[in-house]
């Protein structure tokens, strides 16, 4: 019983953590941060299996956090309110070529970033040329081009 209790902290300590940690530390990912993240797969490994580590220990805790993670899934789908608190919603940061500066400040995102996007998936090169640029759920930023003509 242990280990069902840890796995369900640790699921939950994680969750926090990168709900905090915003959208951006996913999406672009640097050598440093991979690093990071192996590290903290470490740790959480330490913490979920303690003293214990049988096989039939492991089973049970990555059982736990899988019906864990599928009871998520499926309590958003039935409360529908609880998935902006728990994914985020997608954030509009460029409004028809504008900036939205506080919106930027509050993702971690800048400017170079969005432009980075609109070239690498849209070939645009200014600010002036993008309609919309989205900050999706998965970190990815959706960029929709002003129309020509």
């Amino acid at each position: 019983m242990d280990s069902v209790l840890r796995a369900v902290a640790i699921y939950v300590i994680l969750m926090l953590i990168f709900r905090i940690s915003g959208k951006r530390s996913l999406a672009q990912i640097t050598t440093f941060d991979f690093v990071l993240l192996l590290v903290i797969g470490e740790a959480t490994q330490q913490a979920l299996l303690g003293d214990d580590f049988s096989v039939t220990n492991a089973v049970l805790v990555i059982s736990t956090l899988i019906v864990i993670d599928i009871g998520l899934s499926l309590l958003q789908q039935r409360f529908t309110f609880l998935g902006p608190l728990m994914d985020d919603v997608p954030l509009v940061l460029v409004d028809n070529g504008s900036v939205l500066g506080e919106r930027l400040k509050k993702s971690r995102i800048s400017e170079a970033d969005i432009l980075h996007a609109a070239r690498a998936s849209q070939g645009l090169e200014n600010m002036g040329q993008i309609r919309y640029a989205v900050l999706e759920r998965t970190g990815e930023i959706s960029v929709i081009p002003k129309q020509q003509g």
